[in-house]
């Protein structure tokens, strides 16, 4: 199931996309089933399989009721998220060419992380599908783009061993993992460079753990004005989404609705020769086979 967040008449609503259409799912709910769904993609998360239940049986009802539906191309989705209660925890440096282009780049030696490399996002770096991400010359002059495989939590889990660590997922998603390369490096670590307002696009929608399968062996690409800069495959994780959520959860309690971006695949503008930096009315399109295409385009504020 694709579960989207969206705003009608100026209010938030959770939807399925249903062919090419999206489904309000409590308004549907309620005229189908006459029963009840939380109004927000959080509040649907945490109440478990009981409203995933509700939902499936919801949109078998749909298929054959009118007007329950409304065209997905005319609909102007939020982050599936829009409000998150963490920072979005982030993996840096966890596909092999990634990390080797990244230390070509600074004239570092390359060296493989023993256990995976934590930072994370603030909430006001999220944004959804269409929105514009930021360009301040006053903060960057080297910005630069990630897409990835990001993991949403389904069940509050703390310890959780690789074996059982997919039981937690509640689904996956895209993130572009925006950064500004060169306050990054001026600043000693990621968290500033990578958490700037608008710098976490997330969408289209979060597609459920049951209907994405395993994470491993899913294509990852972004193209920027339909140019492919990276391509590569899950599979080539340094570290599996299993592993990461056994080392994130070691003595760290996770809630549902956390989210977790699994690192990038190379191609960034960092590694290429010569370095071709986001500009300006730039569109940048980070797609997960899987779930779909996250668009954004770039736009320069100062």
């Amino acid at each position: 199931m694709k579960l989207v967040t969206y705003r009608k008449n100026d209010i938030e609503r959770i939807g399925a996309v249903m062919d090419a259409s999206v489904v309000d799912l409590c308004a549907a709910a309620q005229q189908l089933l006459r029963t009840s769904l939380p109004t927000t993609m959080l509040g649907f998360i945490e109440a478990g399989p009981a409203a995933l239940d509700i939902a499936r049986e919801t949109l078998r009802g749909a298929r054959d009721a009118k007007g329950i539906s409304e065209p997905l191309a005319g609909i102007r989705l939020c982050a599936p998220i829009p409000q998150m209660r963490k920072n979005v925890f982030c993996v840096g440096r966890n596909y092999k060419a990634h990390i080797e282009e990244g230390a070509r780049a600074q004239g570092r030696q390359v060296v493989f992380p023993t256990v995976p490399e934590f930072f994370s996002k603030p909430p006001t770096t999220v944004i959804g599908n269409g929105d514009d991400i930021e360009l301040d010359t006053r903060s960057t002059k080297q910005l630069d783009y990630e897409v990835e495989l990001a993991i949403v939590i389904g069940t509050k889990a703390r310890n959780l061993t690789e074996q059982d660590a997919l039981r937690s997922v509640f689904g996956y998603t895209v993130v572009n993992d925006v950064s500004a390369r060169d306050a990054q490096r001026a600043h000693g670590q990621w968290f500033k460079g990578k958490s700037m307002d608008t710098y976490c696009p997330i969408g289209p929608w979060i597609v459920t753990a049951d209907e994405f399968g395993k994470p491993s062996g899913h294509r990852l690409t972004l193209r920027v004005n339909g140019s492919t800069r990276q391509d590569s495959n899950t599979s080539d994780m340094l570290f599996s989404c299993e592993q990461i959520l056994a080392s994130l959860s070691c003595g760290l309690t996770l809630h549902p609705g956390d989210m977790i971006a699994t690192g990038t695949p190379s191609g960034v503008a960092l590694g290429m020769t010569p370095q071709v930096w986001l500009k300006n009315g730039d569109l940048v399109e980070a797609e997960v086979e899987g779930i779909g295409v996250l668009q954004n385009r770039v736009r320069q504020i100062g």
